[in-house]
């Protein structure tokens, strides 16, 4: 089994349980994702650098508008997907296993987590691996802080608040807040 076969796997929110050779890989991409991140992680680099070592992390180019202020921490990295105009600040976590889209001009603040595996609620299933991605429109603003649960989309132009966690979608145009987070007005319009 190939490495794109795991991650076109995972993608597709199949179960990988513990012990299997899908799990295997996972933990493989993860000790990679791990050596990368510690070179971005441990030592001033310029941009150019930056965008180098990123795409090596997510085995892609980035686009020159990219940017990312490190630390940076992934257990994955090859299942990030980037658009043009894209800013990552610092000490943000991806879990992207089961895929991580983030779209054109997205602003992403310190500190956010978006976490794409969740596990079984039955003892006897909660250590398998359960992916589902994150979709990040254009435009969107994600604040400080923030958590955005497996399988969540957010629509174009949203800003997600300071601290929210985002265990459901995010339509277009909207301003959420809040554990868990809730419309909290319209952009462009009113509450």
């Amino acid at each position: 089994m190939t490495t794109q076969e795991v991650l076109d796997y995972l993608k597709k929110g199949q179960v990988v349980s513990r012990g299997s050779k899908m799990y295997e890989i996972m933990h493989q991409l993860a000790t990679e994702a791990m050596q990368i991140t510690s070179e971005i992680n441990n030592g001033y680099h310029d941009m150019d650098e930056i965008q180098t070592l990123f795409s090596k992390l997510i085995g892609k180019p980035v686009p020159k508008s990219f940017s990312l202020f490190p630390p940076f921490y992934t257990e994955c990295g090859k299942n990030i997907f980037i658009g043009e105009n894209v800013f990552i600040n610092c000490c943000c976590h991806f879990q992207d296993h089961g895929g991580i889209y983030i779209d054109d001009n997205t602003l992403i603040g310190s500190n956010v987590v978006m976490a794409t595996i969740n596990h079984g609620h039955d003892p006897s299933e909660r250590t398998d691996n359960r992916p589902a991605p994150i979709h990040i429109g254009k435009g969107v603003w994600i604040g400080a802080h923030v958590t955005l649960l497996p399988g969540i989309s957010i629509g174009d132009n949203a800003i997600i608040a300071a601290g929210a966690v985002v265990s459901k979608d995010v339509p277009a145009n909207r301003i959420v807040g809040g554990v868990p987070a809730k419309i909290l007005k319209t952009i462009g319009g009113k509450s």
